[in-house]
């Protein structure tokens, strides 16, 4: 029997990373679609229902906050499981997101290869998926 690959949307305003991400999840079996921003990455998580959402948080126009704000206003996307991929390193961003927000993991830039792979297996593992 074959399983429907699992889908996952990067958003985040840098090319480089989205493809590198692309790259690293496509290896272990992923289907990963990027959207150039925030606003880009709402209107693809609502075309194409993921399931699970990278999400970057320093990003032109609307930035990671707005997006995870939206989603999570949203019937449709609040139950989506959400990973922030970024630069922000300090301990205050790490425990508001992961402890205020609720985030399902917060993986800092630069990450590795292996420990992107490993973070997304075990979130999508998490929620069932």
């Amino acid at each position: 029997m074959m399983t429907e690959k699992k889908r996952i949307i990067c958003i985040e305003d840098e090319p480089e990373t989205t493809n590198l991400m692309k790259l690293i999840l496509a290896r272990e079996g992923y289907e990963v679609l990027g959207a150039n921003g925030g606003e880009e990455g709402l209107a693809l998580v609502n075309e194409q229902t993921p399931d699970l959402i990278l999400l970057d948080l320093m990003m032109p126009v609307m930035d990671g906050t707005q997006v995870f704000q939206r989603l999570k206003e949203n019937e449709k996307t609040r139950d989506i499981p959400v990973i922030v991929v970024t630069a922000k390193v300090q301990s205050i961003d790490i425990v508001l997101w992961r402890q205020v927000a609720k985030v399902d993991d917060y993986i800092t830039k630069p990450f590795r290869p292996e420990e992107l792979a490993e973070r997304v297996k075990y979130v999508l593992a998490q929620t069932g998926e």
